[in-house]
């Protein structure tokens, strides 16, 4: 993925947002955008039964050979993998890790990501929408692709959420 010490990492999530990722994984530096060629975008859970600590729907990548999805290239200490792997559930079987080639504009990069397991549609709530579409303008995601995530329909869920504690960061 990179050298010994340090990882590539695709993100298409709520690790758009630097604050977000930076919660369990500090050493995450912006490396720069990219698209992810026969994927889409999709938003659910990992099975029935399922309660998100976002309260509805989290990203996911699916394959589909004529879509794309767009979303940021983090460059990654290897002390911070065991993190993003828990941020991400793998060892309770939410998510997989992947290693796919990314397009960039200085070339295509191999790097890690994660993709649902047992996938379940469902709407995200308000809060992991917003988070989601705060880390696409932050890093200068496409304006067309911007506008896609804003039209997500949400589940309209109104209570606390992690995206508090994003907010007491920027303060």
């Amino acid at each position: 993925m990179s050298n010994a010490k340090r990882f590539m990492y695709f993100a298409y999530g709520s690790n758009l947002l630097k604050e977000r990722l930076q919660l369990e994984n500090p050493s995450a530096v912006f490396r720069c955008v990219g698209r992810l060629k026969g994927y889409v975008l999709n938003f659910g859970l990992w099975g029935d039964d399922v309660v998100s600590k976002w309260h509805g729907g989290v990203a996911t990548i699916e394959k589909s050979p004529d879509e794309y999805v767009w979303g940021v290239v983090w460059e990654m200490a290897v002390e911070d993998l065991t993190s993003l792997d828990r941020q991400e559930q793998v060892d309770e079987g939410a998510y997989s890790s992947l290693e796919l080639r990314v397009e960039t504009e200085a070339g295509p990069l191999l790097c890690r990501t994660y993709q649902m397991n047992k996938f379940r549609p469902c709407p995200p709530s308000p809060q992991y929408k917003k988070v989601v579409c705060l880390g696409a303008r932050e890093t200068g995601l496409p304006q067309e692709y911007l506008k896609k995530l804003q039209a997500v329909e949400t589940n309209g869920y109104t209570g606390s959420s992690i995206l508090d504690d994003i907010k007491n960061l920027r303060k």
